[in-house]
């Protein structure tokens, strides 16, 4: 298989987590696209993401998977243990309900602050900028920390009783919101807690 992502980069990051939760990082052959440089948008890529947004897997067929859930979930089911997107059609509903809330409240979140409130990847790659509603989201992104650190007071992961793929998505978030200078408010002590133990897992620490 190959990863087309560019390392570093919040939603390369989660798939690299995926990977190295699962142990399968050295099944795959990861190829550096240059975002920064515009190399997403060059017609090479896009023909195998239309959306010019990394990452991509490529199977070794030549089917072309983007959007890390999907990503995601092709790899959980590759094998078996440990599970990121559940097992019983309960876990795999709340797992899925969750991740949406983790990327809706605070990928996203972060990334339109990131990219319409801040000078973003700089004028070539930001074409089109909206302050107003960059501020607005940085807002939602709090409030979004605030909703995770009143669920976290009650279960040790965002699904409940075991780590997930929304808990990948809600760390790198957090490492995201750090980048853009969006502070989690130091009262949320379950959510700093919870970031603590989630830092500390060896997959992550791989990825």
């Amino acid at each position: 298989m190959k990863i087309y992502d560019f390392k570093g980069f919040p939603n390369p990051a989660r798939v690299r987590i995926a990977l190295a939760e699962k142990g399968l990082t050295d099944r795959v052959e990861f190829i550096a696209v240059n975002v920064p440089a515009g190399e997403h948008r060059l017609p090479a890529f896009v023909a195998k993401n239309p959306a010019a947004a990394v990452p991509v897997l490529e199977l070794d067929d030549g089917t072309m998977i983007s959007e890390c859930t999907a990503i995601t979930e092709y790899l959980d089911h590759l094998d078996g243990e440990p599970t990121l997107t559940g097992s019983s059609p309960k876990q795999r509903a709340v797992i899925h309900m969750m991740q949406r809330r983790a990327e809706a409240e605070l990928m996203d979140a972060v990334a339109t602050y990131f990219h319409h409130a801040t000078p973003g990847l700089g004028a070539k790659i930001e074409l089109y900028q909206n302050r107003e509603w960059g501020e607005k989201s940085r807002d939602r992104a709090l409030a979004g920390m605030a909703y995770f650190d009143r669920l976290l007071g009650n279960q040790p992961y965002l699904a409940g009783d075991a780590f997930s793929m929304a808990d990948i998505t809600a760390f790198v978030g957090l490492g995201f919101a750090d980048f853009a200078k969006i502070a989690i408010p130091a009262d949320l002590a379950n959510l700093h807690a919870w970031r603590a133990r989630i830092a500390a897992r060896p997959g992550v620490k791989a990825s």
